[in-house]
């Protein structure tokens, strides 16, 4: 598995940057990622709260890296789909933490093995500062083992 804090290095991806999200911490095993994206000028809508498509970018690739990071190379790990339900206007910084837990991994782990692939669905919620839940993004991932070369 690859280092957790070299994987913050993903805060200088420039759509990242654009849109204020930044890593902030990691846990060491790989299966927790927390990430926050504070209001600012320049990404905030017309009537000045957080953009949706912003707080669906920040909701985006996490589920999948958990996976991929503790999978391996060995796995495919693809976004089949997701959908986000926005709550509440974005009025300040807003955090989510995509958690999942080991067991969880090797249960995605056997079924790919065993059925050939795994379609696991996971849900965040997008908190403000003040732990108001502004949106919710329900996100479906696909998982299979690579064939082995011949």
């Amino acid at each position: 598995m690859a280092d957790p804090n070299r994987f913050k290095m993903i805060n200088w991806y420039p759509p990242m940057i654009g849109a204020g999200i930044r890593v902030i911490d990691t846990t060491a095993d790989f299966t927790s990622i927390t990430v926050e994206m504070k209001l600012r000028w320049w990404n905030r809508n017309i009537v000045g709260t957080q953009f949706g498509g912003s707080l669906y970018m920040m909701c985006d690739p996490f589920f999948m890296a958990i996976l991929m990071m503790n999978l391996g190379k060995d796995y495919i790990v693809w976004d089949k789909a997701a959908s986000i339900q926005f709550l509440k206007p974005g009025r300040r910084h807003v955090r989510a933490v995509f958690h999942i837990p080991q067991d969880e991994i090797a249960r995605i782990k056997a079924q790919a093995d065993n059925n050939g692939k795994c379609e696991p669905e996971f849900d965040v919620d997008v908190l403000d500062t003040e732990g108001t839940r502004i949106a919710r993004v329900h996100k479906v991932l696909y998982v299979r083992r690579k064939p082995d070369k011949a």
